[in-house]
């Protein structure tokens, strides 16, 4: 059999994760000019969960990584509570954290599927008839 494909699940996670680290980290000017948040706890809260979403990413090779993924969706939800239009943002990406995960599991169950099916109509797929 050939060598596996890709995660789709991982790849799906991985890109939201990017994209909300991008979102994260320009929070961080915002806490800072809008809310009155003194600098260093804007700096950690900002930028610390935005490295959060990088570094996750990487390691979604480990199913641990996914539980912590909605650890870091929870915290962007909770900046409302500082920037009221983060319970908006936060919730989207939730959202997009959920539907890449769920989708991304059923497409690898279904790829999986289809090989097994493939397997037993040609066990043999590399050798020739």
């Amino acid at each position: 059999m050939s060598t596996p494909e890709r995660s789709p699940r991982r790849g799906m996670c991985a890109a939201v994760l990017a994209l909300e680290a991008v979102t994260l980290g320009l929070t961080t000017p915002v806490m800072i000019s809008v809310a009155d948040v003194d600098v260093p706890t804007a700096l950690v809260i900002g930028l610390g969960l935005a490295v959060a979403c990088l570094l996750l990413a990487g390691m979604l090779r480990r199913e641990w990584a996914y539980s912590l993924g909605w650890v870091i969706q929870g915290a962007a939800v909770g900046l409302g509570f500082v920037i009221p239009l983060m319970f908006v943002l936060g919730g989207i990406f939730a959202l997009l954290w959920g539907t890449a995960s769920m989708l991304g599991l059923k497409i690898e169950r279904e790829r999986a599927e289809a090989y097994a099916a493939l397997e037993r109509t040609d066990p043999h797929p590399d050798s020739q008839h």
